[in-house]
Formats: C-alpha cells, sequence, structure tokens
C-alpha cells in the first residue's frame, strides 16, 4: 500500500510539474514605452507596419503619433473644444488616412496634411466600428441596426449591406476597398463586395461574432465569437486554414493583426494581453501583459492596438493611455 500511494504522489506530481512547464508566463517588461495619454483612453488604433498610432483620449481629443515620439504629429476634435467621446478610430494600410467615429458622426482625417476632409453625422441608429481604404476613398460603417454602409466621399456613392438580421459588432475592409468582412450577434460573417453588395463567402459561428479581420495582403480573414471558436480562413476559397487553439473556455479579441509573411498573428484581448499565434499550428508562441492605469483598482486594461513591427518587434496600445514595444521571441 506504502509503495502505491507513493507511486501515486510521484505521478501527480509529474504531472503538475508538467503541466506548469507548458505554461506561457506573460511577459510585463516593454523594450520601450511611452505614455500618449495621461487620463486614459476611449479607443487606438495602429497602423500594420507598427509605425503610427492614433489616441482618442479622455481628456486631451485625438491624437495622431509616431510611435517613439515624445510630441503628437496632430490633435483633432469631432466636438471642436467640448468633450471627445470618439470611440472607434482606424487607420488606412497605406498609413495616409484615419477615419474617427463617436455614436452619432464619423469623420475622415489626411494625415499627410493634418486635416479633416469631412464629417457625416448618422441619424438612424448608433455607430459600432469604423474602417477606411487606401487614400480615403472608401469608408465602411457598422450600425447598431444591423445596416452596414459603405461611403465614397468624393463620389458620394452609398451602399448598404443588409445581410445581418442583428447587431454589428466588428468590421474590417480591404486596402483597395472591394471587400468587406462583417461579423455580428446574428453568429455570422460574411465577405461581401461593395461594388455589388454580393455576398462572396459566408463564415458561421456558434455564438454572436465579436471581432473580424482582413489580412492587408489578401489572404486571409479572421472570425471570433463569444465563447471558443476563432478561425483563420482562405479568403480566396472560403475554406477554413485553421484555428487558434487555447484551452480557455472564452477568449475576446479585441485588435487582429496578420504578419506580412502570413505566418504569424497578433492579438490584444480586453484584459491587458497581446498575444502571438503560429497560423501553421494554431498554437500561441508568446503572451504579454500590458501595463495598467495606476489609478484604477484592481489593475486593468483594454489592448486597442497591437501590430508587428518592421524589425519583428511587437507594438501595443491600451487604455492605459501607453504605447509599449516588445520583444519578439524566436
Amino acid at each position: 500500500m506504502f509503495r502505491a500511494q507513493t507511486f501515486l504522489r510521484i505521478l501527480l506530481l509529474i504531472v503538475l510539474i508538467g503541466g506548469s512547464a507548458g505554461c506561457t508566463v506573460p511577459d510585463t517588461t516593454p523594450i520601450q514605452q511611452w505614455r500618449h495619454v495621461e487620463e486614459g483612453a476611449y479607443a487606438s488604433d495602429i497602423s500594420s507596419d507598427g509605425s503610427l498610432a492614433v489616441v482618442s483620449g479622455v481628456n486631451n481629443g485625438i491624437n495622431v503619433w509616431r510611435i517613439g515620439e515624445d510630441t503628437p504629429l496632430f490633435s483633432w476634435g469631432h466636438q471642436g473644444e467640448g468633450n471627445n467621446t470618439v470611440m472607434s478610430v482606424h487607420i488606412s494600410a497605406d498609413k495616409r488616412y484615419v477615419v474617427t467615429a463617436d455614436r452619432e458622426a464619423f469623420a475622415l482625417w489626411s494625415i499627410d496634411t493634418g486635416e479633416p476632409e469631412g464629417f457625416w453625422r448618422i441619424d438612424e441608429s448608433s455607430i459600432r466600428d469604423v474602417a477606411v481604404t487606401n487614400g480615403g476613398n472608401g469608408i465602411l460603417v457598422a450600425r447598431s441596426s444591423g445596416k452596414v454602409m459603405y461611403f465614397e466621399p468624393r463620389t458620394s456613392r452609398r451602399l448598404e449591406f443588409l445581410g445581418h438580421t442583428e447587431k454589428v459588432n466588428s468590421i474590417d475592409i480591404s486596402p483597395n476597398g472591394k471587400f468587406a468582412l462583417t461579423g455580428g450577434n446574428d453568429y455570422i460573417a460574411y465577405l461581401w463586395s461593395t461594388e455589388t453588395g454580393q455576398i462572396i463567402h459566408t463564415f458561421t459561428h456558434p455564438t454572436r461574432v465579436t471581432k473580424v479581420a482582413l489580412d492587408d495582403q489578401g489572404r486571409f480573414a479572421f472570425t471570433a465569437d463569444s465563447k471558443s471558436k476563432s478561425q483563420i480562413w482562405n479568403v480566396q476559397t472560403g475554406q477554413p486554414v485553421i484555428a487558434l487553439d487555447f484551452a480557455s473556455r472564452q477568449k475576446i479579441f479585441t485588435d487582429v493583426e496578420f504578419s506580412k509573411d502570413g505566418t504569424h498573428l497578433v492579438t490584444g484581448s480586453p484584459s491587458r494581453k497581446v498575444y502571438v499565434w503560429d497560423l501553421q499550428t494554431g498554437q500561441q508562441t508568446q503572451a504579454i501583459q500590458v501595463a495598467s492605469r495606476e489609478s484604477i483598482s484592481p489593475p486593468t486594461a483594454v489592448v486597442y492596438g497591437v501590430a508587428f513591427m518592421p524589425n519583428g518587434n511587437i507594438v501595443s496600445v491600451s487604455s492605459s493611455g501607453l504605447a509599449e514595444v516588445w520583444q519578439r521571441e524566436r
């Protein structure tokens, strides 16, 4: 009996050690860190090459930053001198335009000049998400009614996509503006044409779709739901490529960026975490924990923007108001 009990204890110890060895301890020490907002941020986006950030701050409006610099390039505001309520921000893939939106209106800004190029108000239902194409030629606007509008500012052409039957939570658009990816509470993500409004591919989920993203190179689409399915798809065929492999019952994503070579994915979350994923295996290869705001207890931060830098490192911007650069694990 003694030998049997001893063997079981040893076996349990081996299992516990093995399980601990398999856990990824988040990196909490950035290479560099810059404070972009003093009192926290409502929203932010990072350019796909990690060189530019646009941050909507609680107390200082919208600011455009070059990552690594201490002074913003531009400072913008929807409401003039009034309170800033911008909750959605998106930088075009060519880094020339930014679209910003509060619940009732959206604006197009030129990064070349720092000037606004248009301001439009939505009367029907509140804005949920926005995206902009290269050259600022097209803007995608998701609304709580389930409708998604594609709008061309310079021609005033407007197309409404009516495929969703419930609230739309997340959208993205291809750099050339020809394709939109939208996901909503109806458990579906659609890839559709902004020229015709026709559905190209339908991606179904077991629960509501909370995040979608398109690869700027035109290879992949990412869709994730509120529970456990996070899938990479081939945008040409509509077939699944790989599912992200994680043990937790729920993993929510706030931002997603594909690496330029198409081998990895970096994601942000509402719980301070940044993850890097291998697209060949679906396995998580690195975990990062961004800084929280010192004045908040318990410590928390939403990761609004993530990107791979040209040297392979990772940059993040969060609701703490900090931009942070992280060493990429090889």
